[in-house]
């Protein structure tokens, strides 16, 4: 398993938390904290990806499905791509940023097509999740995930490498 891509961002004094505003705009958060709320309530997969595609610049490939309840980076979410025909399972999270004490890190998240991910797991940001992968529920997503893998755990682990077809 690949380790994550992130950008790593130094801060002094306080935790970086709490100079989150050095960071994002306090408009853009307040932005994108609204679409994600209303997008994790909406039923409809249609109006749900045009939410996400329109006003937080993310890319979401063609009948996709994030179910009820996916909570999006509410910071940095045109940094999360996902393919077409893959399904976000309930209460996912998906982080495009993460916080620490001296540093945040910043990582795009790439979800590939036909991908599963299974309800209440969590992905870390500078995952790339390769096509046709399975992500059983809760699982923490710290590292990439082979294309046709079927990854669980945490910390996750692979389950099934991806078969190989004869030529």
């Amino acid at each position: 398993m690949a380790k994550r891509q992130t950008e790593r961002y130094p801060v002094q004094g306080a935790n970086s938390l709490w100079q989150v505003y050095k960071t994002v705009s306090f408009w853009k958060v307040v932005k994108c904290f609204a679409v994600v709320q209303l997008a994790r309530y909406t039923p409809w997969m249609l109006l749900k990806n045009w939410m996400y595609r329109t006003f937080l610049g993310m890319e979401i490939g063609e009948n996709t499905a994030v179910a009820l309840m996916v909570m999006m980076d509410t910071m940095f979410p045109e940094r999360i791509s996902i393919g077409s025909n893959s399904i976000i399972g309930y209460n996912t999270t998906i982080l495009a940023h993460e916080y620490l004490i001296d540093e945040y890190r910043l990582g795009d998240v790439k979800i590939g097509s036909r991908v599963m991910i299974g309800a209440n797991s969590t992905i870390l940001p500078g995952v790339t999740i390769g096509d046709g992968a399975v992500v059983s529920a809760a699982t923490l997503v710290n590292a990439d995930v082979p294309a046709g893998a079927f990854v669980g755990g945490n910390p996750m682990r692979i389950i099934r490498q991806p078969e190989t077809q004869p030529k």
